[in-house]
């Protein structure tokens, strides 16, 4: 989809929270966004940033709508997370179906402004889907690394971890001291020696 014109004069334009900045039927609202009265509009001061996720293999380009960001402080980030890129990323919290993470790093490099991410239960691991269990997983504050696998909603990248070298590459355990890998499944705590459930990245 062609890019539209901004309500705003254009992209790295510095506004204010409340400036209109393009029609919602032209854009998505991203971060440092929000939808008022069929507008997108700024939630905070900082420079805007146009992203164009890639589309998913069912999904026409043509109708891929462009995602609108705000960047705190002015400052424009040099990297954003596409398609097919290795994320590190730290999980905020889960439920029976999924994690919520915030994502640090895309390809190894540190981002400037951070992003959301989704890891749905069926992204976890490439076997056996229906006996995966969100818990046995992932842990808040877990660091884990995963790949995107499409832009989920216009604040949020869905993630994959169904790679033998993608999942949690670090840890705490319940009494606060560091895990090790032991297995593709299990991490032990250094203080006590016992053994903790997550989807663990095969590093070596």
């Amino acid at each position: 989809m062609a890019a539209a014109e901004l309500l705003c004069g254009g992209v790295d334009q510095v506004v204010l929270p409340g400036t209109r900045l393009a029609k919602a039927d032209d854009y998505a609202a991203g971060e440092g966004t929000y939808v008022r009265h069929d507008r997108v509009c700024a939630s905070l001061r900082g420079t805007v940033v146009i992203h164009t996720p890639e589309p998913s293999e069912d999904e026409d380009a043509a109708k891929v709508k462009a995602v609108l960001r705000v960047v705190r402080g002015g400052a424009v980030p040099s990297l954003m997370p596409s398609v097919g890129s290795t994320v590190t990323c730290k999980v905020t919290s889960i439920n029976t179906q999924q994690a919520r993470v915030v994502i640090l790093c895309v390809d190894g490099k540190p981002v400037a402004t951070r992003f959301s991410g989704i890891i749905r239960i069926q992204d976890i691991r490439a076997l056996e889907k229906d006996k995966v269990e969100m818990h046995s997983s992932f842990r808040p504050n877990d660091v884990v690394l995963a790949r995107v696998i499409s832009l989920g909603d216009a604040r949020s990248y869905y993630l994959s971890t169904a790679e033998d070298a993608l999942g949690v590459i670090a840890a705490r355990s319940e009494a606060g001291a560091p895990l090790i890998p032991t297995s593709w499944c299990e991490m032990t705590c250094q203080q006590s020696g016992l053994k903790e459930l997550r989807k663990v990245a095969k590093t070596v």
